[in-house]
């Protein structure tokens, strides 16, 4: 951050920008903590679909709890657990139902992962509160053949990819206007191949294919525009 803020021409010391970082993050714990404004907020809705999942930085570690109202994007309790086991997701789930259960607000759903423990967990704390699997991992689960022939698909179209890195540094050797054009192309691929977009909301096989294409379409071009100039 420091060094962007330079490059944009503000002067201000390394020291300033951390010291700024932890007032905001200072203040994102308040706003998130604010239980009058979230009780209020809730209230007002009436109702809450509650989403579940812990979050694990670093294998080994602990995994941060996070239960999060997806109607109104709060977060409503976060917590670090050493285990994962049912007895600890089910004391969690208790915290949050004895949150909600003063304001009178209703739990129309409860969305997550679906592993086994959270699935019993969620049973025993909500019985008759409907749970589903969270339309990420549905789709990703359903969409798992397409995503196993899109990347042997992107293997195969990678293999006739290669020895891009050979051109350029032969292209060095000799600098021109027209090299360096063919250098740009070079960049273009190899800049396709490291990009993977994000699986399953997207191919990462289609998008190099339709990037490739592009990218060969826009060289034909160039050809044509040659050959009329000099037929």
């Amino acid at each position: 951050m420091h060094q962007r803020l330079q490059a944009r021409g503000l002067v201000i010391s390394e020291r300033a920008v951390t010291h700024l970082l932890h007032r905001y993050e200072e203040l994102v714990s308040l706003h998130l903590t604010d239980r009058e404004r979230i009780a209020a907020r809730l209230q007002e809705q009436g109702h809450v679909i509650l989403a579940l999942d812990g979050l694990q930085p670093d294998v080994g570690h602990e995994v941060l709890w996070v239960v999060r109202d997806c109607l109104s994007e709060e977060i409503l309790f976060a917590r670090p657990l050493l285990s994962s086991t049912q007895g600890d997701i089910t004391a969690l789930l208790q915290e949050v139902k004895q949150l909600l259960e003063p304001l009178k607000i209703s739990i129309k759903g409860i969305i997550s992962d679906g592993e086994e423990t959270i699935r019993s967990a969620v049973a025993f704390v909500f019985p008759n509160v409907p749970h589903q699997l969270c339309q990420f991992h549905y789709l990703k689960d359903a969409i798992k053949p397409f995503y196993e022939a899109d990347r042997h698909a992107k293997t195969l179209l990678k293999k006739q990819l290669r020895g891009v890195r050979p051109i350029e540094r032969a292209l060095e050797e000799h600098p021109t206007l027209e090299n360096e054009a063919i250098r740009d192309y070079c960049l273009a691929v190899r800049a396709s191949l490291t990009d993977d977009g994000r699986s399953p909301l997207e191919a990462s096989g289609l998008r190099l294919h339709a990037r490739i294409k592009q990218i060969r379409d826009s060289i034909e071009r160039v050809q044509e525009k040659k050959d009329c100039r000099h037929p």
